[in-house]
């Protein structure tokens, strides 16, 4: 057996950053940006109003001041002519400032009379307005690689950018194997049971910025696995879920070897997740998740995700991680590393009672793996202990 970060290392030398592709901005929301891109203008590309109002010349703002109302400016529609001595345009949010005024007195500091304002005898101090180029400048970079979320978009269309380049959405095919699955919704024989660890995967990777492709349940014979791996054909990962130990009817690896694959590693002294297998087949990274459904999307979160990140061009390294304090006393670790589902509460990491790889309700309730090193010593409720979320 191999340690959990040996076979990150294995895995990330298995794949590479995706190709750069061309999107329109409103499919960027999710996407890796690939390139740095740079502002076509200034943000806002004027001296804007920050306040409904009167725009006037600073020296002419004394309180009580009287001045005369030569236009007005809104939004869209700029003042064209200039501000002279006692003179005041009406002004909206965000309209140009015209020239020749440098301050808004904002309408609750004046009392309109007719085509004069009369100052109030006291005025805030301004000047209420929002120079060009406040926000960003013609030329301001967004650089790369980076996640796009709706803030980034955001910036993105103020900056006038209608295509981005982004990092194509790695395809991710998956291969539930067993005869004793069904699929959601059909009537399961007495010993049959759902297939459920596909159904989190995908949802899990898409999430983070992959295409899942569910494929066909595999039985548990050659022909229904050589078919498989058939259809999984020009996706960049393909993952097996189950199948990957060494029973009688384990026959993942046996077809896989058949059909060229290149082993990297099986097994890895880590629970829930001992039996992961990963290599090449036909030129594609291929990793055998164990079947247990709380193994499989462990493993989901611990190795696939970071190999989606290092696709997406975001860089080779593990899960984030983060310190807390135990919520609860714990006996020592044993040879393997220990992923347990915990709840996170106030910084108090606090483990569920039972670890059985086989309860998804377990792991529906956690929030966070507690990560224990092989041969960790006891621990007393209070002591800091690393976790990731889930």
């Amino acid at each position: 057996m191999i340690s959990v970060d040996e076979a990150l290392a294995h895995l990330f030398d298995l794949v590479a950053p995706l190709e750069c592709q061309l999107v329109p901005l409103r499919a960027g929301s999710g996407r890796i940006l690939a390139k740095p891109v740079t502002a076509m203008r200034d943000q806002p590309p004027f001296a804007a109003s920050a306040m409904d109002g009167y725009a006037v010349r600073r020296n002419d703002a004394g309180p009580g001041a009287r001045l005369t109302v030569i236009g007005e400016a809104a939004a869209g529609h700029r003042f064209d002519g200039k501000v002279g001595k006692d003179q005041a345009v009406r002004i909206f949010t965000g309209a140009p400032l015209p020239k020749g005024a440098d301050r808004v007195i904002i309408q609750e500091d004046v009392e309109r009379d007719g085509s004069q304002i009369i100052l109030g005898a006291r005025i805030d101090e301004g000047p209420h307005v929002r120079p060009a180029a406040a926000d960003f400048s013609a030329g301001t970079r967004m650089e790369a690689p980076r996640l796009l979320g709706p803030h980034e978009i955001a910036l993105l269309a103020s900056m006038n950018i209608a295509e981005l380049p982004v990092t194509r959405m790695p395809q991710i095919a998956f291969i539930a194997t067993g005869d004793e699955l069904v699929m959601p919704g059909e009537d399961p024989a007495p010993d049959q049971i759902i297939a459920s660890n596909g159904f989190g995967l995908a949802a899990l990777v898409e999430a983070h910025g992959a295409h899942a492709r569910l494929l066909p349940i595999a039985r548990d014979s050659t022909e229904s696995l050589e078919m498989a791996f058939d259809l999984a054909k020009g996706s960049d990962l393909i993952v097996t879920i189950g199948g990957a130990s060494v029973g009688d009817h384990d026959l993942v690896g046996q077809v896989a070897q058949s059909l060229g694959m290149q082993r990297s590693f099986y097994k890895i002294a880590m629970r829930p997740g001992k039996p992961l297998m990963a290599g090449k087949i036909g030129g594609v990274p291929m990793v055998g998740l164990p079947g247990n459904p709380v193994s499989a999307m462990v493993c989901g979160h611990v190795f696939i995700l970071p190999m989606i990140r290092a696709m997406l061009g975001l860089g080779a390294a593990p899960a984030p991680s983060f310190s807390a304090t135990l919520g609860t006393d714990l006996p020592a670790n044993g040879p393997r590393a220990h992923y347990m589902r915990a709840t996170l509460l106030d910084g108090v990491a606090t483990p569920a009672t039972s670890q059985d790889s086989a309860l998804l309700g377990v792991l529906a309730r956690a929030d966070i793996l507690l990560m224990r090193p092989p041969y960790d010593e006891p621990k007393k409720a209070g002591d800091p202990v690393t976790c990731m979320r889930l």
